[in-house]
């Protein structure tokens, strides 16, 4: 490439190439090769040298990428290899633009070139981000010597028994240290441990007085302005000592590192005063010597002010043989005082406008030298953190009333850090068999939806103990080895050759390649001998009870037995819906009892659309109703081909409803379902007989009335005159309806008379008396007349009868 060419000419080359490769990749993905590879011998020839091509351009490219991200992937030898590896091939894809997006960001000027801080420098406390928020893979994952096997007191992964505190001696103590070394039973596991050395100096511990006492804050001095000391000597952490111990409150906090070591490596310790930073490497070979600190950190006098210290508690003492008396832990604090946040980033940026890079909680702290910039990070976790407790302990002091104890925050603060610093460490073990333990599989399996049968159970127990013995003999974390998705993943799958086997551990297979043939011989032994044995669901219920399901069949477990109860018991004396409410007058006693007939069952139901006030007054009930006993069984009588009515609404006009409506309208607004006795069922059929009756006579005389009518259209069509009125004043009854309209006599619609002149009978006329010739007058003939006319306001009534 020519040295003149700029970066943005070779952007656009670079651009133009990756969109025309990828163009051509999708067109192939859309294209059937299978088929042209079977259908063409060709094709497929030229298929197979395309693809040897594309593997060894791609086996190059990763070979040449893992060594720059320092994440080297095996050599594909087939496109099976591809899918088999594909994670590895991610990562280092990953890794690789990732250090492209950081190198054009130093080329074209967004961030500097390893911009980590300097004393003389004038730089802002508030730290530029690089433009991506991702650590480099070779701060995260650091390909160094372990530490731990040049330690003088060698770490020990196979502890069964209880843990011993490394104290040698014992500082400021109320009770001596042999007292102090005595073992009790815990109650979570029922396991024998030692006591915390310093568990009574804790709970007696008084703060000093100005931890209850508003004062001003101390601003911290300046970060470019100052340095922190770096302590890898023991002569460094004696002269620390001697400056420690004149300060009234001092800031500590940890690195540390679990991916490559089984328990786990306290890396670095920051300590702080108001004028010092200092960084202690507690990786050194004589770390053990560390225990020498218990003069300043058991020292009741000066308070120990950390963030969040329940894990650091625990790494203090399992490697260094350090406790701390008079924490003061800040992270309470923030949660106390309700802030939104309690991470001590938010804690940074609240009160010291400091801008704290966490993506190098992930870094790997056993690197050394350290980096410039993980060096920035971790004195910035103790330079700031006094002025954050001259903050929060005036805030919590000025909220507090130290009268009453619910309000004396200041002091539940106090008391919930003596919690934290009487925390205790102990081995890590488990119960192979029940998987009982810190490190047991019984938590994880408890949680996973997937129930395994009795091989998959055998091969998930074998493969995770396997895995704990590996991890402990080479001082290497559990997750390095094999992480628990893949220990499910060999269970579930059950692989049947080695290939199967070295596909599913993906990443991990570099690390567990030494060990695949042994591996695959246990999952093989596990299998068979998991034939026979118990399925998960069973191991899990041994410990759970009948609550646990039966997996491979997928039924349920029956469901116990219960007492049924009485239906009286069930039965209840107050309505939820209505509340006190009367709903019958024969429940609430209101009403005599009287004899019922024998026929007739009278069932009262409240209308819901009534009444709804709370203040409504109680609802009337008809006399003579009589009272049922909830407790009697009353058999219905059953009535064939009889009627019932429903009445409700409005008053009907009919004069025989009337009598029956003023007893309904009465009773309120109720709805009565009524079976008729024999007296009230003949007076029905009665007045149903009159009613026929009347409709008989009705139609008689309409049809008398038609024949009239249609002699009247005949004579009125032949000329002789019109016809003579009918007699006026006839009697109708009230219930008649309303005669049919008579077209005949209907005046003309299309040829109405414009002067409004109309003949003696209704007929329109032209000038000179001349009748309108009307078509139709011969065609109605004798036949019936048009529909009546339906009033439909007046059909509403108060009654509806079904048959």
């Amino acid at each position: 490439m020519d040295a003149s060419q700029d970066f943005k000419s070779l952007e656009e080359v670079v651009q133009k190439s990756l969109v025309a490769t990828t163009r051509t990749a999708n067109g192939l993905a859309n294209e059937d090769l299978d088929f042209q590879r079977t259908a063409n011998p060709a094709v497929s020839g030229q298929l197979e040298d395309k693809t040897e091509r594309l593997l060894k351009l791609a086996n190059q490219l990763l070979k040449s990428a893992g060594k720059v991200t320092n994440h080297p992937v095996s050599t594909l030898d087939d496109t099976e290899d591809v899918e088999i590896q594909w994670k590895q091939i991610v990562d280092v894809i990953d890794s690789l633009l990732e250090k492209a997006d950081t190198c054009l960001d130093e080329y074209t000027g967004l961030i500097k070139r390893k911009d980590a801080p300097a004393p003389d420098s004038a730089r802002q406390s508030k730290r530029l981000k690089s433009g991506t928020d991702r650590l480099d893979y070779s701060l995260k994952r650091a390909n160094i010597l372990k530490p731990q096997t040049a330690f003088e007191r060698k770490t020990d992964n196979y502890g069964s028994g209880p843990w011993k505190p490394l104290l040698t001696a014992k500082p400021h103590a109320t009770v001596p240290l042999k007292d102090s070394l005595v073992t009790f039973t815990e109650q979570e596991y029922h396991t024998v441990q030692y006591k915390h050395p310093y568990e009574t100096e804790i709970q007696n511990v008084k703060y000093p007085n100005h931890v209850y006492e508003t004062r001003e804050p101390q601003k911290y001095l300046p970060v470019e302005k100052t340095s922190a000391i770096w302590v890898d000597t023991y002569e460094g952490v004696l002269e620390m000592l001697e400056e420690l111990k004149k300060a009234t409150e001092i800031a500590v906090d940890l690195e540390h590192h679990d991916f490559r070591s089984y328990t786990g490596l306290l890396s670095l310790m920051q300590v702080s005063t108001r004028e010092k930073d200092w960084i202690v490497d507690t990786l050194v070979p004589w770390r053990h010597k560390l225990e020498v600190l218990n003069e300043v950190f058991a020292d009741p006098k000066i308070v120990k002010v950390l963030h969040g210290a329940f894990m650091d508690i625990i790494w203090l003492q399992r490697d260094l043989g350090l406790y701390i008396v008079g924490l003061f832990d800040t992270y309470h604090a923030s949660t106390v005082l309700g802030y939104s946040s309690r991470s001590l980033a938010f804690l940074l940026k609240k009160f010291a406008d400091f801008d704290a890079d966490k993506k190098y909680q992930l870094a790997d702290w056993r690197i050394r030298p350290l980096p410039e910039e993980m060096l920035y990070y971790a004195r910035s976790d103790t330079h700031f953190l006094l002025y954050i407790y001259d903050m929060v302990r005036n805030e919590l002091i000025q909220q507090s009333d130290r009268s009453k104890p619910e309000l004396d925050y200041i002091e539940q603060v106090v008391q919930k850090s003596k919690e934290v610093a009487l925390q205790r460490y102990e081995h890590p073990y488990h119960d192979h068999e029940t998987g009982q333990g810190p490190r047991g599989w019984f938590n994880a399996l408890s949680k996973v939806a997937v129930l395994y049968d009795s091989e998959q159970f055998s091969v998930y127990k074998a493969v995770h103990q396997w895995r704990d013995e590996v991890a402990r003999r080479e001082d290497e974390s559990t997750g390095f080895l094999m992480p628990q998705q893949v220990i499910a993943d060999i269970a579930r799958l059950l692989p049947s050759d080695k290939k199967a086997l070295w596909s599913i551990l993906g990443g991990n297979a570099r690390v567990l390649k030494p060990y695949i043939d042994e591996l695959f011989d246990l999952i093989q032994k596990a299998k068979a001998k998991g034939t026979n044995g118990p399925t998960m669901a069973e191991a899990l219920r041994a410990t759970y009870g009948e609550t646990v399901g039966n997996g491979n069949t997928g039924k349920a477990n029956p469901i116990p037995e219960m007492e049924v109860l009485d239906v009286k018991e069930l039965k209840s004396q107050r309505s939820q819906f209505w509340g006190d409410v009367a709903l019958s007058s024969a429940w609430d006693g209101s009403t005599k009892a009287a004899k019922a007939d024998e026929y007739q069952v009278t069932i009262t139901v409240p209308y819901p659309f009534a009444g709804e006030a709370d203040d409504a007054e109680p609802m009337e009930v008809e006399e003579g109703i009589s009272p049922m006993d909830p407790a009697t069984e009353v058999e219905p009588a059953v009535v064939e081909h009889d009627e019932f009515t429903l009445k409700s609404g409005r008053k009907r006009k009919l004069e025989e409803a009337n009598q029956e409506s003023e007893a309904e309208d009465s009773a309120g607004p109720d709805v009565l379902l009524t079976v008729d006795s024999d007296e009230e069922r003949a007076e029905k059929q009665r007045r149903k007989q009159a009613k026929k009756d009347r409709k008989l006579r009705k139609k008689l005389k309409r049809e008398q009335k038609k024949l009239e009518k249609a002699k009247e259209n005949e004579e009125a069509t032949s000329g002789s005159g019109a016809a003579e009125p009918a007699a006026a004043g006839e009697e109708e009854d009230e219930e008649e309806e309303d005669q049919p309209f008579d077209y005949s006599q209907a005046e003309s619609v299309l040829h109405a008379a414009k002067n409004g002149t109309s003949g003696a009978d209704g007929k329109n006329r032209k000038k000179g008396g001349k009748a309108t010739f009307n078509p139709y007058g011969n065609k109605s003939g004798g036949a019936p007349g048009g529909a009546r006319a339906t009033n439909h306001v007046k059909s509403g009534g108060r009654t509806a009868t079904f048959k």
